[in-house]
This record gives structure tokens, sequence and C-alpha cells, in this order.
């Protein structure tokens, strides 16, 4: 509840925090959650920088002075004999745009130093305004933690390593469980609807709001998810930005190719000279020396195609998500919504 509160008061900034618990064989307790302290930024131009302050947020996590401040913070837990392992850290998500460099990094930080079964949870507002919550653990691959080590993502450390892009996280399996003093309150509310059959005392009665627990009718709507057109907005997005980095991974081949082709021609000229140089019985010239004159350009980062990647997939597989639903009921009334002919059942 404190990570869901947390992250629906800071939409549409980033929202992040630790998440203390224990370590009982195979399964990872988060009994608790401390939001990370925010820095508040000077205004520009007459209004705050969204931008700036969910980028300063979503790197929290691997913040110096938010280290010292989760030091303190079990500090003081142990202190009252509470459970104050550090496990991991939440962060907020809007139609699961969370796979980003900065999640990467601080995911990379906790499972380095600090311990290597430490999740990253993430919710997602957007989604789970809608009345279903959406609530996920992650952890970073060891395939990955070995790639990200050597800090090298070209294109032939990624055909040794074999590293796809769904390679990058693992889902874990989640188990949410309610407080003793929550379940005793959801034992208090009356779960028996009111009857249609009693007329109402009044018109006041009318607009009381149903009991929390009664029956919703409103999961039988025919409409479109509202989310759908957000969603596909971001997807073309991300396909844009994975054009973007391929079109950059391109022009680097032609620019690979322009200098090797001159490094080629330069070296048939060196060679022909020293060939003239020799029968002139002179000293014949270096050959190496292209490695001074000539500079190869650098291969960009594959990193960021492999996000890239990984997020048109999210993207991809909340928009099938979204419709498999109304689809499903689109065809339960399709006899009723579509004239059918003779012979079709």
């Amino acid at each position: 509840m404190k990570v869901i509160k947390h992250c629906s008061q800071t939409l549409p900034t980033t929202a992040t925090g630790f998440l203390v618990g224990m370590d009982s064989l195979s399964t990872l307790q988060v009994t608790n959650s401390f939001p990370f302290p925010t820095l508040d930024l000077p205004p520009s131009d007459g209004h705050h920088d969204n931008n700036a302050a969910s980028n300063l947020a979503a790197a929290a996590p691997r913040a110096k002075t938010n280290a010292a401040y989760q030091v303190e913070m079990i500090k003081k837990l142990r202190e009252v004999n509470v459970d104050a392992n550090n496990v991991g850290w939440y962060t907020s998500a809007n139609l699961g745009n969370f796979v980003n460099s900065n999640m990467i990094d601080n995911q990379y930080y906790y499972q380095k130093d600090l311990n290597e079964r430490t999740v990253a949870l993430v919710h997602d507002v957007s989604r789970s305004s809608q009345g279903s919550l959406s609530l996920r653990a992650f952890r970073l691959s060891p395939a990955f933690m070995a790639a990200n080590k050597e800090g090298k993502f070209t294109t032939e450390s990624l055909q040794k390593s074999n590293l796809r892009y769904q390679d990058i996280l693992q889902e874990l399996p989640l188990q949410i469980h309610n407080s003793h003093l929550l379940t005793s309150y959801l034992h208090t509310l009356n779960p028996t609807p009111p009857s249609s059959s009693q007329q109402p005392p009044s018109l006041k009665t009318l607009s009381t709001a149903p009991s929390p627990l009664s029956p919703n009718l409103s999961s039988l709507t025919l409409s479109i998810d509202p989310l759908l057109a957000q969603t596909s907005d971001l997807l073309l997005e991300s396909i844009e930005a994975h054009h973007t980095e391929l079109n950059n991974h391109q022009y680097y081949h032609r620019q690979l190719a322009r200098e090797q082709a001159k490094i080629t021609a330069w070296q048939q000229k060196r060679k022909t000279e020293n060939v003239s140089r020799a029968l002139a019985k002179q000293t014949p010239l270096p050959e190496d020396e292209w490695t001074r004159l000539f500079k190869l350009p650098q291969e960009p980062n594959r990193l960021e195609v492999l996000l890239n990647s990984r997020q048109v997939e999210q993207y991809a597989r909340q928009v099938d998500g979204f419709t498999a639903g109304v689809t499903a009921k689109m065809f339960a009334v399709r006899s009723t919504l579509v004239p059918m002919g003779k012979g079709e059942f």
C-alpha cells in the first residue's frame, strides 16, 4: 500500500524507494518500503522541468546520499527489531515505460554491490487506475550481468555471449499478502449486495455507494480500453527510436567501410613505394604508419538497441492484452451486433 500510494502521489514524476524484508530460503519477503528523499529543482522559465525531475528521481537509488539514507534507516529499524534487510528497490511506471538505462543501472548497482538476489518492483500507475493492480518484480539475468560488467556491448561481444534483448530482465513470480489488520477490516465489510426488490426509502439512499465487495458490472462493457491509444503512441515512439539507433549503426558501418578503403589504398601505395625504394637500394618506409594517419570510427553502444527492443516487446504485449478482452466480448455478442446470413451459426 505504501508503494502504491507513493507512486500515485508523484505521478507523472518517477517515484523510487527501497524495500526491506528478509530472504527466507528461496523466497524473498518484502515487509516494508521507504521512499527516497527528493530534491526540489529551481524553477526554469517559471515552471519546473518535469523531465529533469523524473531523471533525478529515477537515478536516486544509486545516489551516494541515498545510500547513506538507506544505511541510517536500516539501522533505525534494527533498533526496534523490525525486518531490516535490503531486498531491493521499487519504481513507478506509466503504461509500462520502465525499460530504460536508469532502471538497468539501478538494478545492476543493487545486484552487484548489495545482494545478487535483490529485485526491482515496478508499479504501473496508469494500468492500476483501471481497476487491475499492476505490480511486477524483475531481476537482471546472469548473462546480462556478466556482459554489463565488461562494459562492452558491441556486435562482436553480443555474438560471443549470445545475448538477446529477451535475456536482459527476468520476471519473477509475485504473491501479495494482506496484513492481518487489513484482513480483519475486510471481514467487517458487508459482502451482501442490496436487494433489487427492496424499494429505496429516499433519494439519498440511491446516491450512496454500494458495498466495496458488491459485484461490478463495468467489466462487461464493450468500449475500447482508453489506454490503448496511449500505448499505441508509445509503441510508435519506441519503434522510431529503435529505427534511429539502427540508422546510426548503419552510418557507422558506412564510415568504417570508407576508412578501411582509404587504409587499403594507402597500404597498396606504400608497398609500391617500398618496392621502388628496394630497387633503388634505399631504406623501406614503415608500413604500419597508417595507424597514426587514419582513425577508425568507434562502434556505437548496442545496449540502447537492446533496451528499445525490450521496450517495444513490452508495449506490444500491453496492446495485445488491451485488445484481447474486448475482442472476446465482441465475438460473444456478435450475433446481436451483426446480422447473420443463412447457413451461418
